[in-house]
């Protein structure tokens, strides 16, 4: 069976400003590794719908949703916070993101097929209920979540984020939801300064001093995420895949390489198997070297596909 590949135009027209790092060229980078690769052959297209209201309404705060669409400019950017911002086209944008990884979850329980990479901008795991920042406007990783268990009927949703930032707005959402876990590592201290001390048991979050290489990533992901990911079972496995953790990015400090990527995936590829019938959807959160998220995306699609 394929994997799905999810994207939409829209994502390429939200631009918040020439020199922000988070760029519609990122999207490029990726397609044009996939293309050259060989791979994008083999992925199943998909075209990402709109989130619907109730979709977000399940992660998001009613007022933000309305003052998000408020917010929405017809001419020049609008500064949600010093780090995110909005054009004419963020709001569609915004909205096609979260509905490429609700599609995901439909086409992944529908067994079209067996698992998906959303390439989608903005990202989304800094979101909160109410709140945008970092870059992030709505939560697309949790309002795929929710919507696996209220649309579909599961019990236990894991999420695994290696994304060099805490996915707070994931936390945010789901801190008190025993039907959810979050496995997190990330720099810290570092943005956005929290996730250390916040855990519990369904909150795995392993903070990395700036520094850490792959052999320390790796050792994390076995001492910390695999035990708790094997007491949860997951029914389904969705990926926070952020890529500025490799150690060409300087948005940060670490020094993660894409055999790192390949292997966290083969590692995730392999739970899923054993308690979530192979089920995942991943979508990408950071990465900002385009070279290294080129290449750290196509390592880890490819594990995703099986090719």
């Amino acid at each position: 069976m394929q994997t799905g590949y999810i994207t939409h135009p829209l994502c390429l027209k939200h631009d918040m400003g020439a020199h922000h790092p988070e760029s519609p060229a990122r999207i490029h980078a990726i397609e044009d590794q996939l293309i050259a690769g060989g791979l994008m052959d083999y992925l199943q297209r998909h075209e990402a719908p709109e989130a619907t209201r109730e979709q977000l309404q399940r992660v998001h705060d009613a007022a933000y949703l309305d003052a998000i669409e408020a917010a929405a400019p017809k001419q020049g950017t609008v500064e949600l916070d010093p780090d995110t911002a909005m054009n004419p086209f963020s709001y569609p944008a915004a909205l096609r993101a979260a509905g490429a990884a609700v599609l995901g979850v439909d086409l992944v329980m529908a067994g079209r097929v067996e698992n998906a990479f959303c390439n989608i901008r903005p990202p989304g795991h800094h979101a909160e209920r109410a709140r945008a920042m970092g870059f992030c406007i709505f939560n697309n990783v949790a309002v795929a979540a929710a919507h696996a268990l209220a649309a579909h009927g599961l019990n236990r949703v894991a999420i695994a984020d290696f994304d060099v930032h805490h996915g707070n707005g994931t936390e945010n959402i789901f801190h008190d939801d025993r039907r959810v876990m979050l496995c997190s590592t990330f720099q810290h201290p570092f943005y956005p300064y929290v996730g250390a001390d916040s855990g519990n048991d369904h909150m795995i979050n392993v903070p990395l001093p700036a520094g850490t290489k792959g052999e320390g990533f790796r050792a994390a992901v076995t001492e910390h995420w695999l035990p708790a990911l094997e007491r949860f079972q997951p029914e389904f496995l969705l990926i926070s895949a952020g890529f500025d953790a490799h150690r060409d990015d300087d948005m940060a400090m670490l020094g993660l390489t894409e055999p790192d990527y390949a292997w966290v995936t083969k590692e995730l590829k392999a739970v899923a198997t054993k308690y979530a019938q192979r089920r995942i959807v991943s979508v990408l959160e950071g990465g900002y070297e385009l070279h290294a998220l080129g290449r750290s995306a196509f390592a880890h699609v490819k594990v995703l596909s099986g090719l």
